[in-house]
């Protein structure tokens, strides 16, 4: 990979010049490697001479030539670069030799990890089994099963973890409901019923306080097991589960293994952490105060130094309660020791369908668990919680497994103002989001949104070949789903998201089947011309390349390192932005340049080049979950 290569090279030249200088090198000296804006300065530019100055106490112009004459010789960099130029102030320019790259960019694409492979547990979608899935748990899992795949196309072991939070507030209340609440319309799936259910509940609530100690018996019933008020919590946690991966697998996700924290309790994994927990300082039962006689986590040295740690985020932790009671932060502690292989107790494991295990006392053992990695998709209100999990691990000894414990946060799903209002919020107070309420039954269902989008699909169609109208709505929902910055809280709007063209799945998926029909056109000419690699490859430098077709060979030299950095990142976002420019980019190429009726020698490049964006479309494709269709 050339971006690779390049920096490993700067990093030896800075290490060289700093060392022949008498200076050791300085931690906070960090290579930057840029994509010039304009096209005269080439593929990438470096300011590491401008870097340098203060050490060296040399002219920059000086130190930039210097770097570009150890460049030329590097052997790192052998045949990847036509030019190297140096630029006021300080700037190192480097112009690929198309010749070379073309011949040799299929070893570039095909990368993999070599000596770093990880076996990576990633948790994600974890929904609440109480009632329909809405779209913002539909973020979480896109976000999830996306970086399920960037991490297995770079060749870790991947693992994905549904875990299902039976034994939960939520589950009761609907549990509540089902018994003291009557609910008469008409639902075509349960999970629709629960969701009506359970907003009724907590409507009774409110007017009926009492009933909530309803809410404290069906929990305690349900942490006991095998009686009348469990059986019926499983039944309906059991249900709720298959539809929301029923809802979740017309998007392409899948799960390889459902963790119920029923499990968790009831095979002593608690147990075996606490146990382990009282032998270190930070963790105690407290005797006096409003804690006496819960176990609690102590704050560390420097969350009590710390001025923030007055705030009740950086106050003593609760684990277990002083009636017993564990807090679900205790349980997560068990949970992702078990998923570090830290714990000797192991799950027994039951098929659940589909190819997907599920927890289970009377099942049998599987190699599951023992990760080098764990990755938690949770929405950022679950920061704390998860610091206290990376705590807990650090105070047991766990250090390393702490390093490698990733929360991967997001924004939340809010609604727009015309959506919330289309579902009947007050929107008088003119605010630009709304959010979404299980408890107030407003949100808009995953089932509802695709079959809506589908509408929308199917009335937009001019042609039916090709991916039928059901899974273009699927791609487009995923796909708006991702685009957005992880941290960016996502104002949903049913009409934005319904849009077919711009930054769309639509739009990217029309590219790539316009691609592979430019080539099934021309198939005979197409593996004719494209077969003669030298001739191709000498095509920039004889020629001469159009606008269109350099901005298209440079953002396809771009995407070994876009890869790369997405996957360091855990950023799908980022992934989105380059597929959308580059589709944009070969829009551009094919609206500007022809391609079948135009002489030999341009039609073999150019047809290479639709080649070269197809497969790298396609990967992209796979990558965010998206169809690559060779029709629309």
């Amino acid at each position: 990979m050339i971006h690779k290569q390049l920096n490993q090279a700067l990093e030896d030249i800075a290490e060289q010049l700093l060392q022949e200088a008498g200076h050791a090198v300085p931690e906070e000296l960090a290579i930057v490697i840029e994509h010039p804006a304009n096209d005269r300065h080439g593929e990438y530019s470096t300011n590491l001479a401008m870097k340098l100055v203060r050490v060296l106490k040399q002219n920059p112009l000086a130190i930039a030539n210097e770097i570009k004459a150890r460049l030329v010789s590097h052997p790192r960099l052998a045949g990847w670069f036509e030019r190297i130029e140096v630029a006021a102030p300080g700037f190192v320019n480097l112009f690929i030799h198309w010749e070379h790259w073309i011949v040799n960019s299929h070893h570039q694409d095909a990368f993999r990890l070599d000596n770093d492979r990880k076996k990576v547990l990633i948790e994600h979608t974890s929904i609440n089994p109480n009632k329909s899935a809405h779209i913002g748990h539909l973020r979480n899992s896109c976000i999830g099963d996306t970086l399920a795949r960037m991490l297995k196309r770079m060749g870790h072991q991947v693992e994905v973890h549904n875990y299902i939070d039976d034994l939960g507030n939520q589950l009761a209340d609907t549990v509540v409901g089902v018994l003291r609440t009557s609910v008469q319309q008409q639902h075509s799936r349960f999970g629709d019923f629960c969701w009506d259910v359970y907003a009724e509940i907590n409507r009774k609530y409110r007017k009926q306080p009492e009933l909530e100690q309803e809410r404290a018996n069906v929990l305690h019933h349900l942490e006991l097991g095998h009686n009348n008020i469990a059986w019926l919590g499983m039944l309906v946690a059991e249900q709720m589960v298959r539809e929301h991966l029923a809802d979740m697998r017309q998007f392409g996700i899948d799960y390889d293994v459902l963790v119920w924290e029923s499990s968790i309790v009831r095979e002593g994994f608690w147990q075996e952490a606490f146990k382990r927990l009282q032998k270190t300082d930070l963790f105690r039962q407290e005797s006096e105060g409003k804690l006496a006689g819960c176990w609690v986590l102590k704050q560390t040295a420097e969350e009590a130094d710390d001025p923030a740690g007055q705030t009740e985020f950086q106050s003593d932790k609760v684990l277990v309660r002083s009636n017993g009671i564990l807090t679900y932060t205790a349980k997560d502690i068990a949970y992702h020791m078990w998923k570090f292989g830290l714990l000797d107790k192991q799950f027994r494991y039951q098929p659940f369908g589909d190819g997907v295990w599920s927890t289970h006392a009377q099942g049998v053992e599987q190699d599951i668990g023992r990760a080098d990695m764990l990755i938690n998709v949770i929405d950022h209100r679950q920061e704390y919680p998860q610091q206290m999990v990376k705590q807990a691990l650090q105070a047991l000894g766990y250090d390393k497994q702490a390093a490698q414990l990733h929360h991967v946060s997001y924004g939340v799903v809010s609604l727009s103002q015309a959506t919330a209002e289309s579902l009947g919020v007050d929107t008088s107070d003119g605010r630009l989001s709304y959010p979404m309420s299980g408890r107030q039954g407003i949100g808009i269902k995953v089932a509802d949104l695709v079959a809506h989008m589908e509408a929308v699909i199917e009335a937009k169609r001019s042609q039916h070949e090709g991916l039928d109208s059901r899974s273009i709505a699927a791609a487009a929902i995923r796909y708006y789903l991702l685009k957005f910055h992880l941290q960016t809280e996502v104002v949903f709007d049913l009409e934005q998201a319904t849009e077919v063209s711009g930054n769309t799945g639509v739009y990217l998926m029309y590219s790539y089947a316009r691609a592979c029909s430019i080539l099934e056109k021309a198939r005979s000419l197409a593996d004719t011309a494209m077969s003669d690699i030298t001739a191709i490859a000498a095509y920039p430098a004889s020629v001469g390349l159009t606008p269109q077709e350099y901005a298209v060979l440079k953002q396809l030299a771009y995407w070994p390192e876009t890869l790369e950095e997405v996957v360091s990142s855990l950023a799908p976002n980022l992934l989105c932005t380059y597929l959308y420019e580059l589709a944009s980019l070969f829009n551009h190429f094919y609206t500007a340049c022809q391609i079948l009726k135009t002489d030999e020698g341009t039609q073999g490049f150019r047809l290479w080049l639709v080649g070269r964006y197809r497969d790298t479309m396609h990967d992209g494709l796979s990558i965010l979950g998206l169809p690559a269709p060779n029709r629309m």
